[in-house]
């Protein structure tokens, strides 16, 4: 499973993201040969950036194959039928942790004021 980080980023490296999955970089290398949905960025030097949205559909992905124990072509089928369905949760989730950081900032400040009384 993949871990949170707290500092939201814009772009990610092959390498961050081979440790957020705990799996080799060969292996993300691959899936970005393999699932057209992933489109990272590249920089000057040729180095991959990852983005949020490649970062979801690499969640999905790890969750169908690893955890799920779907094939490769399984999860492609599961990706491309489920497409709107799986931007819609991409949409939901990314509303999620946006209302989540919100309400812990809103926390935040109720008890910086409520010290300052």
């Amino acid at each position: 499973m993949m871990k949170q980080d707290k500092i939201e980023k814009i772009y990610y490296s092959i390498g961050e993201v081979a440790e957020m999955f705990a799996v080799n970089t060969s292996l993300i290398r691959y899936w970005e040969k393999e699932f057209d949905v992933l489109k990272p960025k590249k920089n000057l030097k040729g180095n991959r950036l990852f983005t949020k949205r490649d970062m979801q559909y690499l969640h999905q992905i790890y969750h169908l194959v690893k955890e799920k124990g779907y094939t490769l072509q399984g999860a492609k089928d599961v990706l491309k039928e489920d497409g709107e369905s799986l931007e819609e949760k991409i949409r939901i989730r990314e509303t999620l942790l946006n209302t989540r950081v919100l309400l812990s900032e809103i926390n935040q400040s109720m008890i910086d004021r409520l010290k300052e009384l």
